[in-house]
């Protein structure tokens, strides 16, 4: 069994594929391009901020571990190439290229971070951010050149992260979105809420703005980003433009590339190609709601479609069942969250959906500690079906999305979860929960 990838989905497959199957039974061999594996994407932003300290803290197993229980992991090692016909990979390690042969295969590649073609996107200190490795060098730049002006380009959720890790650095911070508000993934009156935030904390926000290139000085390292007649200061800039599924060594071997750019796989995660699976960032998923296929970068599907593979892999069954999009993260001094579809994705998706917003708190209003927070309910309007929920708020609001998650997972009516048993007590919320309230405001807009 050969793995092209040593993160998440990779070596969550390898590692349940070595529980199923002894050594003697199954050799497992991991190809990463990097020097890391199983290591946290997600802690990056917290690790150039100084609020994890220790890099070694975010790699959840090591090489070494791995080695350690039975799988043959190679660091270093790019795969550049497959041949389905002679059941070989191409692998560049050491300046040389060998050929390696595979019973099955997974192709666990990630994503891209997207670099546009725009001039002088190469100058020095142009970071986009997708290992860890890429933190590292992020953080070298602020330790060693210690930098006064940064511009992100892109306001989504890594992008704001790295805005708020940046100014907790010290660092006068710009960011540039072209569309209208930041985190797209939210409604435009939540979203608004976000800008509200980064702008109390100094974020010099751009917004409904392209860039149209890079400056640069005498020793390469980048000067100013150009915003049409504009420029903005810049001592380092990263990209926050989302990801593409890195899907390209499968296109080149004649596996099949869904609409989004990643690879398509079946609930079982195999690939067009017999004998060979994908998992992770670099797979088309589909949605459970929408019924589109898309390709979504989290760790958390990753992980769930590792494990899917390593157990089909050793000929047992298990199925990924699809995705809702729930993601949440910190900006600033504001948890936010999200589920499911926005208003224009259910629009599009073929709903008619109507929405509700209300303000409460994360505990009852008199309790200490109470947080505000805001949140909003989206639901069809002829079947009243759930479709999506949305959380701004303080400390304590935001994991809230997992209980509207769970509703929308298994095709709660807004009416059904309005009515869900859930607990109070006025340490930990108001008396009708404020996912529970936003879900009885926008039952009551659906047609009776």
């Amino acid at each position: 069994m050969v793995v092209v990838g040593g993160d998440a989905g990779g070596m969550t497959a390898a590692a349940v594929a070595r529980r199923r199957r002894s050594e003697a039974e199954l050799e497992i061999v991991a190809f990463e391009r990097t020097p890391h594996t199983s290591y946290s994407a997600c802690g990056i932003p917290y690790l150039v901020g100084g609020v994890v300290t220790d890099p070694a803290t975010l790699i959840a197993r090591s090489p070494e571990v791995h080695r350690d229980r039975g799988l043959d992991v190679r660091t270093g090692h790019d795969v550049v190439g497959i041949d389905l016909d002679r059941r070989e990979i191409a692998v560049v390690a050491d300046g040389a290229q060998r050929r390696e042969h595979f019973d099955s295969l997974l192709i666990a590649t990630g994503a891209h971070p997207v670099r546009p073609r725009l001039p002088g996107i190469e100058s020095r200190n142009v970071f986009g951010l997708q290992t860890l490795a890429d933190g590292l060098a992020i953080r070298h730049v602020l330790d060693e050149e210690q930098p006064a002006h940064a511009v992100i380009v892109g306001g989504g959720y890594i992008g704001l992260e790295m805005a708020e890790a940046l100014v907790a650095r010290g660092v006068k911070v710009a960011v540039v979105e072209a569309v209208g508000q930041p985190m797209a993934t939210l409604d435009p009156d939540m979203g608004a809420l976000v800008a509200d935030a980064l702008r109390g904390i100094g974020v010099d926000l751009h917004l409904g703005v392209p860039v149209d290139g890079f400056e640069s000085g005498t020793d390469g390292a980048v000067r100013a980003v150009r915003l049409g007649d504009a420029s903005l200061p810049a001592d380092l800039v990263v990209l926050g433009l989302g990801v593409r599924p890195a899907s390209d060594l499968a296109r080149d071997a004649g596996i099949d590339i869904g609409g989004s750019g990643g690879i398509v796989a079946d609930t079982a995660m195999r690939t067009s190609a017999e004998g060979v699976w994908a998992a992770g960032d670099c797979v088309e998923v589909r949605h459970r709601v929408s019924g589109h296929t898309m390709a979504i970068a989290l760790g958390t599907y990753a992980n769930r479609q590792g494990r899917v593979a390593g157990i089909t892999m050793t000929g047992g069954a298990a199925e990924f069942p699809g995705v809702i999009g729930t993601a949440i993260a910190k900006i600033c001094a504001y948890e936010v969250a999200r589920t499911g579809l926005h208003e224009e994705d259910a629009r599009r998706a073929g709903f008619d959906p109507v929405s509700a917003r209300i303000e409460s708190t994360t505990r009852a209003a008199y309790f200490p500690g109470a947080q505000p927070m805001t949140v909003k309910a989206i639901a069809d309007r002829r079947t009243g079906r759930l479709l999506g929920g949305q959380i701004v708020g303080k400390d304590g609001a935001a994991k809230r999305i997992d209980v509207m998650a769970t509703g929308i997972w298994n095709d709660m009516t807004a009416e059904e979860f309005a009515m869900l048993d859930l607990s109070y007590a006025p340490p930990f919320g108001p008396v009708w929960d404020p996912v529970a309230l936003a879900a009885r405001k926008v039952a009551d807009l659906v047609e009776q």
